[in-house]
């Protein structure tokens, strides 16, 4: 247990039997009444973002969030398996729970598994990765617009629009919190 004027950005805690990650937080404190801790939480389980605002002084549970590294080996299906990269044990994880990450999923890539209390809630990914151009169309000669962009498919089927100059069988980088073209690697 915490105190709400101790909150910090990242800090995970339990509020209404679910698990959230701060966002973001703000203290206020009016002319008049009681001063309050307006905060935006994201729910590790849904996934979904929502403000809560909470009264100075209370008390909330800080959850322990547990993260270990483990390796993408493959999926089948709806199932996609990690290892751990020093006990070799595999864990299973269903599609749902990694909707939004699966464009950027290729063998081999170290992810972060959180859990919490055995529950995996989901999986954090680098922030930049390397992924090899499979398909783009040819620059156009004259069409040399600044910042003129064509899209790229990359090795996990992922599109992606990058400069004119990237060709197939380049390697780019992608910044995963946007699913945009970083750089060439």
């Amino acid at each position: 247990m915490f105190n709400v004027n101790d909150i910090k950005n990242g800090m995970t805690i339990c509020y209404e039997g679910n698990i959230y990650q701060v966002v973001e937080f703000q203290h206020v404190k009016p002319g008049k009444g009681s001063a309050f801790v307006k905060t935006k939480l994201k729910n590790l389980r849904t996934m979904t973002t929502q403000e809560i605002t909470f009264n100075a002084g209370i008390k909330l549970e800080k959850a322990n969030v547990q993260k270990k590294a483990l390796s993408y080996l493959y999926n089948s299906g709806d199932t996609y398996v990690f290892m751990d990269n020093d006990t070799y044990e595999q864990l299973e994880l269903n599609k749902s729970l990694l909707e939004d990450y699966i464009k950027f999923l290729k063998e081999g890539l170290v992810v972060e598994i959180v859990s919490y209390e055995g529950e995996v809630i989901g999986i954090n990914l680098p922030e930049k990765i390397s992924y090899k151009v499979i398909e783009t169309e040819q620059a156009v000669k004259g069409n040399t617009t600044s910042g003129a962009m064509k899209d790229a498919k990359i090795e996990t089927g992922y599109t992606v629009k990058v400069p004119l100059f990237i060709a197939e069988g380049e390697e780019i980088i992608i910044t995963t919190s946007d699913g945009k073209y970083s750089s060439r690697a």
